[in-house]
């Protein structure tokens, strides 16, 4: 891989993990069309994620850094037998509710290996299936009421409901933060709140299944460390934190009708290139690739 494709990978994690559009349906694409689809391309999109882990931390350490203090000193009430459900701040009450929200990921354990096929096949039919997905749920974010729930209203019902959320969003082409985001919206959470549980809640699960890749990837020898990839989760980092605050400004200023329209055509788009594609031998896949090699 050089250090051009190492950039342009990087911008797409970093700008479409978080902008409402899917990052794993972009990669996919470029990683289609540039014939990098194999085992070390899964390893190098692992460590684009932890890149945008980062922005996360970053964009939020305040909140995260408040949440942290707040679990060991609900650990240490818990353990003096002092701990009350009905004297719950905010923090707590959110700390639960995130514990609550990646329980249905638990599900994917079973699916891991067919929904990373998607991925890795030599089509991209079911991308363009997902991303209009995706355009449907934007198109019910932006049609929202304001909802004003935040973490001392919001209901383990709700957290449930973005966790299920979450889930379905492991399929290339569906965003994760789109979809989070939609459902929570539809559950009356405050836009500013729902866009922080939204990607705090997707810490754990994002670790959680990037470290499952990564010990396969180790466990094929697969190199963990190159120049490239170092440049590929400096510029996913950078980026992601971009794309964080203007996925805030979108979201509280009701203009997620833009990536609605965005994914529609997009879906739309690739439903058709893969068609031509599976039918004429790949021509589009080859042209490209020859292009980065």
């Amino acid at each position: 891989m050089t250090i051009l494709e190492a950039i342009l990978q990087g911008l797409i994690q970093g700008f479409t993990e978080f902008l409402p559009v899917s990052s794993s349906g972009h990669l996919s694409l470029f990683q289609y069309f540039t014939g990098s689809s194999s085992d070390s391309s899964v390893t190098f999109s692992v460590m684009l994620h932890f890149g945008t882990l980062i922005a996360v931390f970053i964009a939020f350490w305040p909140t995260i850094l408040g949440l942290i203090r707040e679990f060991f000193a609900m650990v240490g009430e818990i353990a003096k037998g002092r701990f009350s459900f009905r004297q719950m701040n905010g923090r707590r009450r959110m700390i639960l509710l995130l514990i609550l929200s990646i329980l249905p990921l638990f599900v994917m354990l079973f699916l891991k290996d067919t929904v990373a096929g998607f991925s890795a096949d030599n089509g991209i039919m079911v991308e363009g299936f997902c991303f209009l997905v995706t355009s449907c749920l934007l198109w019910l974010a932006d049609r929202c009421t304001k909802g004003h729930k935040k973490a001392s209203t919001m209901t383990p019902r709700d957290a449930l409901a973005m966790g299920v959320a979450q889930t379905f969003a492991t399929m290339p082409g569906i965003s994760r933060s789109g979809s989070t985001l939609t459902v929570g919206l539809l559950c009356g959470l405050d836009r500013s709140y729902a866009v922080a549980f939204s990607f705090i809640m997707g810490i754990p699960a994002v670790l959680g299944a990037n470290l499952l890749d990564l010990a396969d990837s180790i466990a094929a020898g697969e190199p963990l460390f190159s120049l490239p990839l170092l440049v590929g989760v400096v510029v996913a980092a950078i980026s992601g934190l971009a794309s964080i605050k203007l996925v805030n400004y979108l979201v509280t200023s009701d203009k997620l009708r833009i990536f609605a329209w965005y994914t529609l055509a997009l879906g739309g788009v690739v439903l058709v290139v893969g068609a031509v594609e599976q039918l004429a031998g790949h021509p589009v896949q080859q042209l490209v690739s020859s292009l980065f090699r």
